[in-house]
């Protein structure tokens, strides 16, 4: 039943789907291939949907080794199967049949896994519970033959042949850059994966990604694709720019899902998916919907109604999110496992609020309004001058959003070099978004005061969003220089190069003092902005930071 790999590359459409995206495609295939049931092959735990879908398990280490829909096998490149992080050594793989489920069982060592099917779906649901460090196991990577899905978009090596960083970041001919690692996209910004080509669409759906770590502004490789084939990822823990610790136990399920061409159903999408069949499987780890509790708030105040609001929940074991609605601030996340969990409310990606709060199985915990304090919001401090807005992020600056999908060597980038001049009106789309050590440290930012702001004191602020290799801004204003600050806490991996700026918020303020300014109103002040750091190496893999604003108080 496999599809031949001979045919001529071409280019394919792809997706990364959002919910507004979802629309009514269908859940599953059409016509019933045959009947709905499993077998054993010698090798392999067979199963077929019944809808179109028949999919292969490996018994010696719960591999997913084929994925045929319609006749076409789907999975593999490089004579490797889709697995948990590069495949599992010999585990003990079980198989069972309850009325119109299938589910298989993988144990290997503290590790569990599962793939389940349902009679007429063509989707895998797939569970993966990691009890402990003991095992390695942080992301399910589904593999696809070549010439299937073929593109050239930004997580594409397709064509881009000039190695540039590591092994994973590439140049094409053109100088535009491709990497795995350049999806554009967040995790609550997504709730599907994949390509679409030829009537048909193959799909991971997300899980909740109550077990995973970063928060819903955390950025991950999601797939990549090259002539050799391609892959889609659920990411259950990636170390590489990552704020919190690992989290342990069940997550899912996630989905393997195969279309007609369109978009994965929104029935299966974290948050409306609904898997009471899955109750009594014996999933190790598994919380039914009756054991989960839910949050939700009347509102919030003290919003700035310019920004998108969210709400995280987070503790040791799991974390949450939900979105705050625009016209009053309420919000409402379900799904939550039992437990007490920091509350943080977010102006963009910028926390200006916590508070604790506590869930119970089977209830709702009810917040009355939240009111954000004015001084929460670094924002709403009087300022002599402000280069961007306070949000947690760099968008708005030089090549920020460029940022998220390209190298910083990228031929689309502007130059990371050039000072800025306050009144200029182009303070903030003139100023880069990252500043490196070797590369644009000592950026100008010229500007005036009047007397009477002269005649005082006054406090700078940097805000920035992650710094690679401890880079950290030092000033100097006219003839006066700052200590060097400490490093706060970031990610001891690359970032800024990665498409991710996303690391722990951070303000460094300056004390500078009336003598530090001219007196003479009629001349530029001369604030200087250098990179400081022991480490790090060169060019854009030298000491960095990704900037979110800086202003002068009053």
């Amino acid at each position: 039943m496999s599809g031949s790999t001979d045919r001529p590359v071409r280019r394919r459409t792809f997706v990364l789907g959002t919910a507004a995206a979802a629309g009514t495609a269908a859940l599953s295939g059409t016509a019933a291939a045959a009947a709905f049931g499993w077998s054993d092959d010698g090798t392999n735990y067979v199963v077929d949907t019944g809808a179109g879908l028949v999919f292969k398990v490996r018994k010696s280490n719960g591999d997913l080794s084929s994925l045929v829909y319609r006749g076409t096998e789907y999975q593999g490149y490089g004579g490797m199967s889709s697995h948990i992080e590069s495949g599992l050594g010999t585990s003990t793989v079980s198989v069972r049949q309850s009325g119109s489920t299938i589910l298989i069982s993988v144990a290997y060592g503290t590790l569990r896994h599962y793939y389940a099917a349902r009679s007429g779906e063509n989707n895998i649901y797939v569970w993966t519970n990691k009890a402990d460090t003991s095992v390695s196991a942080t992301r399910f990577i589904l593999r696809t033959r070549p010439g299937l899905f073929l593109n050239d978009e930004p997580d594409s090596y397709t064509y881009a042949p000039t190695t540039i960083e590591a092994s994973d970041v590439f140049r094409k001919s053109d100088g535009q850059t491709r990497s795995k690692h350049y999806s554009k996209l967040r995790v609550m910004d997504y709730n599907y994966v994949g390509w679409s080509s030829g009537g048909v669409g193959l799909w991971i759906v997300r899980s909740n990604h109550e077990k995973a770590s970063g928060g819903p502004f955390y950025r991950s490789l999601l797939r990549h694709q090259s002539a050799d084939g391609g892959g889609l990822y659920e990411i259950l823990y990636y170390g590489q720019n990552q704020t919190e610790a690992q989290r342990f136990g069940l997550q899912g399920p996630y989905i393997i899902a195969l279309t007609d061409g369109g978009a994965p159903s929104s029935s299966l999408f974290p948050g409306t998916l609904t898997t009471s069949w899955a109750d009594s499987l014996g999933i190790s780890g598994y919380v039914p919907a009756s054991g989960r509790g839910r949050v939700a708030g009347v509102g919030i105040t003290g919003r700035n109604t310019s920004y998108a609001y969210t709400v995280g929940l987070a503790n040791a074991a799991a974390q949450y999110w939900g979105s705050a609605r625009a016209s009053d601030g309420y919000f409402s996340i379900g799904g939550v496992l039992p437990g007490t969990y920091t509350l943080t409310v977010f102006k963009g990606e910028l926390a200006v609020y916590t508070s604790s709060v506590t869930v119970t199985a089977g209830g709702t915990t009810t917040l009355n309004t939240i009111t954000i304090p004015s001084s929460n919001d670094p924002s709403n401090a009087s300022a002599i001058w402000r280069i961007n807005d306070w949000n947690g992020t760099p968008s708005g600056f030089k090549n920020a959003d460029l940022m998220t999908y390209a190298h910083p060597s990228d031929v689309r980038a502007a130059s990371w070099t050039g000072n800025v001049v306050i009144g200029s009106g182009s303070e903030t789309s003139a100023f880069p978004c990252y500043l490196w050590k070797d590369v644009n440290s000592g950026l100008i930012v010229y500007f005036r005061l009047t007397a009477a702001q002269a005649a005082a004191a006054h406090t700078l602020r940097i805000g920035v969003t992650t710094a690679y290799a401890n880079g950290r801004p030092q000033i100097s204003v006219n003839d006066w220089t700052s200590a060097i600050p400490s490093a706060p806490t970031q990610p001891n991996t690359r970032s800024l190069t990665n498409g991710s700026y996303r690391g722990n918020n951070h303000t460094f303020t300056y004390s500078v003092p009336a003598s530090a300014w001219l007196t003479d109103t009629s001349r530029y002040n001369v604030l200087k902005i250098n990179v400081v750091s022991g480490s790090g190496t060169t060019s854009y893999l030298s000491a960095g930071t990704a900037i979110d604003a800086i202003d002068l108080l009053a």
